[in-house]
C-alpha cells in the first residue's frame, strides 16, 4: 500500500503555480484512481483509491511547502509507512519543463520542502518523483518564477510530462522504485 505525496502550496493564488506541480500530478492520480481528494483534521489533503487491487493513499500538505515534512511524518505515522513506502512528487528548476526524474534517495538539490521532509523524517532515503519546470529567470528571480504559472508555449510539455508522470507513478504502486526509474529515467 503506497503513499503518494503531492507538494504545493494551498490557495487559490497558488493554484495552477509551478510550484504546484505536486500537487497537479496527485490531481490527476485521484482521478484515475477513483479518490475524492477530502480535508482533514490532519495538516493534508487525503485521498485513497486503488489500482489493479492495491489500496494507495495520496496526500498534500497543507502546510505550505517550506513545512511539508511536519505533513508527511503525520501521514507516515498514522497509516505506518517507512520513508521508503513513500513516493514524493514536486517540482524541480533544473530539469527542462516536463521532464521527470525518478531517484530512490538523494539529497534535497536546494529545495526547501525536501530539504524539511528530510528534517523531519530523519533520513533521506524516501523514493521522490521530480518534475522538471525549466528555469527560465532573472538572477534572484526563482522565488517569482516557481509561483508563477506555465507559458502558454510550454503547456504541451507539461501535459506530456504530466502524462508521463502519472504512468511513472503507477508502475511505482505496482512494481516499486527501481522498476519506476529503469522505465521511465
Amino acid at each position: 500500500m503506497p503513499l503518494i505525496v503531492g507538494l504545493g502550496n494551498v490557495g487559490d493564488k497558488y493554484q495552477g503555480t509551478r510550484h504546484n506541480i505536486g500537487f497537479t500530478i496527485t490531481d490527476r492520480l485521484a482521478g484515475t484512481l477513483s479518490a475524492g481528494m477530502e480535508k482533514t483534521d490532519d495538516p493534508y489533503i487525503l485521498g485513497v483509491g486503488r489500482f489493479k487491487g492495491t489500496k494507495t493513499i495520496l496526500v498534500q500538505p497543507t502546510t505550505y511547502m517550506n513545512n511539508s515534512g511536519k505533513a508527511v511524518l503525520k501521514a507516515c505515522r498514522f497509516f505506518h509507512y517507512l520513508p521508503s513506502d513513500i513516493l514524493v512528487c514536486y517540482d524541480d528548476v533544473n530539469l527542462p519543463a516536463g521532464k521527470i526524474r525518478l531517484r530512490k534517495e538523494g539529497s534535497s538539490g536546494g529545495h526547501n520542502g525536501i530539504q524539511n521532509i528530510i528534517d523531519h523524517l530523519g533520513t533521506n532515503r524516501f523514493p521522490r518523483l521530480r518534475f522538471g519546470i525549466g528555469n527560465n529567470y532573472p538572477r534572484g528571480g526563482q522565488s517569482d518564477y516557481v509561483l508563477s504559472p506555465f507559458e502558454e508555449e510550454e503547456l504541451p510539455l507539461i501535459d506530456e510530462g504530466l502524462k508521463k508522470a502519472e504512468e511513472a507513478v503507477l508502475c511505482f504502486i505496482r512494481e516499486g522504485i527501481v522498476s519506476a526509474m529503469n522505465n521511465f529515467n
